[in-house]
């Protein structure tokens, strides 16, 4: 009989190990998100999860009270130093490394189905716990709230936007994971090389060959080079083209002078502050005062809604927006 009574407090001992060492690797942020997505086993794990200084004592306290008791069992039909090392080696095995081991790879899954036998713990050993928690909640305070990297964010935004009741839809989640990720990019990751830029020489002549040619290639900002080197002077704006009196002039006449350069190693969400305070649209990018390429406005925006803009000229309230 007393063989049997303690392979039946062995089991709680495992329960109370386990679910020890299960609910603490549970997050409370992350519980709570899944529970208002639906998910019943948060929801359950939630109701003792809550109050964790209260959820600890009450399984360390109900634990050593299980021990206690096995080892007060085997001291009846062994010698006491039998008992103790008896005691000591079905716990560790049986009540701490076996059950550990089991409950952290299914933490919540283990925790929802056991959440009735903390309730029954907790209000048995109430008048032991409960102050423990509160001085507990004095001397060290409420847990402190979880900082995520940034593949953990992209991660929850992936389940909510899977969720049937999550408000967040697949534009959003696209958004907000090129949000996440372009804080770290830089503007060599995202400009346009120099071979590759539409250039005009500032000799060039605006005549009707070269306006459409200007039309055909779509760019609402189109950079005018020195002639005979690569040294950007200005940049020629599509829409300034709309005046007769451009016509047939050279582009350094009608290109506006102002150029701003940045260097090819720059954050993008620092270039992006830039566009914003400097007003433009379009920097030249350097690298070591050589010229490499150009980058847009347009070119972060992309990179924040994951999504290419194609025409340039739709889309300056969208450009007029961010830049507030």
């Amino acid at each position: 009989m007393e063989y049997f009574i303690v392979s039946i407090l062995l089991i709680f001992s495992a329960l109370f190990s386990g679910l020890t060492l299960g609910f603490f690797s549970l997050n409370k942020s992350d519980l709570e998100r899944k529970a208002d997505l639906g998910d019943k086993e948060a929801k359950l794990v939630l109701l003792v999860r809550r109050d964790g200084n209260l959820l600890l004592s009450t399984l360390l306290v109900s634990n050593v009270a299980v021990n206690a008791v096995i080892s007060i069992f085997l001291g009846s039909v062994t010698s006491g130093v039998a008992a103790a090392f008896i005691a000591t080696g079905l716990i560790v095995i049986f009540g701490e490394i076996i059950p550990q081991a089991s409950f952290s790879r299914n933490a919540l899954s283990f925790g929802a189905k056991f959440v009735w036998l903390i309730v029954i713990f907790r209000a048995v050993f109430y008048v032991i716990t409960k102050p423990i928690a509160m001085a507990l909640d004095k001397v060290l305070g409420e847990e402190l709230p979880t900082v995520y990297s940034k593949k953990e964010l992209m991660k929850m935004i992936e389940e909510h936007e899977e969720s049937p009741v999550s408000d967040i839809d697949e534009d959003e989640e696209r958004i907000v994971k090129g949000a996440l990720a372009f804080s770290g990019m830089k503007v060599s990751d995202v400009m346009t090389k120099a071979e590759d830029v539409f250039m005009l020489s500032s000799k060039k002549v605006l005549d009707r060959e070269t306006i459409d040619l200007i039309m055909k290639k779509g760019f609402s900002r189109i950079p005018i080079f020195n002639n005979g080197s690569t040294t950007i002077l200005g940049v020629l704006y599509a829409k300034d083209l709309i005046s007769e009196d451009t016509h047939d002039k050279m582009t350094e006449e009608v290109a506006r002078s102002r150029v701003v350069v940045v260097d090819k190693g720059k954050n993008l969400d620092h270039l992006l502050n830039d566009f914003r305070k400097s007003r433009n649209h379009l920097f030249v990018v350097k690298e070591l005062d050589e010229f490499v390429g150009i980058v847009t406005i347009e070119d972060v925006l992309e990179e924040i809604i994951d999504a290419e803009i194609v025409d340039e000229f739709d889309n300056e309230e969208l450009i007029s927006k961010v830049i507030e």
